[in-house]
């Protein structure tokens, strides 16, 4: 390997072009860090050998889109999906080239649909391309694996590293919902209902906007997979194939994990308007057994004429009685249907 590609390992904020960090690889040696003016002189190159290039850009950065249209050569098609305002997860062949989209999570992933990012890639024979505009657990994760000496071997193999790295954050982001999930439904069969539904809803829509933005698009995957470009072998199309169907398996759970949680929204209404009916029933009797004592405490307390039992020694204890008859007629019907209620 030439002498002057070994440089030492970009930082991780981006250099003068927005490059964040780039490798190149070659057959039975590890990875080798390049930077931007040496990633440009390697593209202008004859492009012999069976050596390729990661290159991950910054899309803040200002001047990485400019390298990118001047050295990277990809297709105008890349171009214009970075300015697409739809970001829903596919794989696409244009000619020669792979262009994906994959939205992942970011590092500080906090269970909000606002966490989500995209990371756009552009592949051919031996050059990647990844860019993003924030920091994506996926591209980390890949970056950890090449410093540890993780052999690949081609282009492809480096796009379906990076397909079922975005598959497992989905997995963790599900066992995390799960988790959640698990206690929502361990409090409400304790009969605790401090977990309110706008939490549940707010996970619910998580889930939906994951597996709208998360699910490949199965047209142009499976175009993708009937006619690959010339340049890709059987073993990489097979690969591809079982990344992909990993998304299946976790799109299912979530949506399973989507049914799950409409129902513990059903039982946890269901629960609160119990409560409500239950309120209202002891504030109907109370009203319905303080009745007949208001009644008669305004017919007898009118100023007038007349009052009934007004002489009698015993008028007191016989109004008590009738009150007390009263009520406990009233109280009767409150609850003669209670037990079937």
């Amino acid at each position: 390997m030439d002498s002057d590609l070994l440089i030492e390992p970009t930082r991780y904020g981006a250099d003068a072009h927005g490059l964040v960090c780039g490798y190149r690889f070659e057959a039975a040696t590890a990875a080798c860090p390049i930077g931007s003016d040496q990633a440009a002189q390697w593209l202008a190159g004859p492009g012999e050998g069976s050596g390729f290039v990661w290159l991950h850009f910054n899309l803040s950065h200002a001047g990485a889109e400019r390298w990118l249209q001047r050295h990277a050569q990809l297709p105008e098609s890349f171009f214009e999906t970075l300015h697409d305002d739809h970001r829903s997860t596919r794989l696409e062949r244009d000619e020669a080239a792979l262009i994906a989209v994959i939205n992942d999570v970011q590092f500080d992933f906090a269970f909000e649909s606002s966490d989500i990012a995209t990371l756009w890639i552009g592949v051919d024979r031996r050059l990647v391309v990844t860019a993003r505009q924030s920091p994506l657990r996926s591209v980390d994760r890949l970056r950890t694996a090449i410093r540890r000496g993780e052999p690949l071997r081609s282009t492809t193999e480096l796009l379906e590293w990076l397909l079922r790295a975005q598959a497992d954050v989905l997995v963790d982001v599900v066992r995390g919902v799960t988790r959640r999930i698990d206690a929502v439904e361990d409090a409400l069969l304790a009969g605790r209902l401090q977990h309110k539904r706008t939490r549940l809803g707010v996970l619910r829509r998580l889930l939906v906007r994951l597996q709208r933005l998360l699910a490949p698009e199965p047209a142009a995957l499976f175009r993708l997979l009937q006619h690959p470009p010339a340049w890709m072998v059987e073993r990489d199309v097979d690969e591809l194939r079982q990344a992909t169907e990993e998304f299946s398996v976790a799109l299912r759970d979530m949506a399973a994990l989507q049914e799950r949680i409409k129902l513990l929204q059903e039982e946890i209404a269901a629960a609160v308007n119990e409560r409500t009916s239950r309120s209202l029933f002891v504030l109907t009797v109370v009203t319905v057994l303080a009745l007949p004592i208001n009644i008669l405490a305004g017919l007898f307390g009118m100023n007038v004429g007349g009052v009934p039992l007004a002489g009698n020694d015993h008028g007191f204890w016989i109004l008590v009685a009738v009150v007390m008859a009263f009520t406990a007629v009233a109280g009767w019907l409150a609850f003669r249907g209670h037990d079937d209620r």
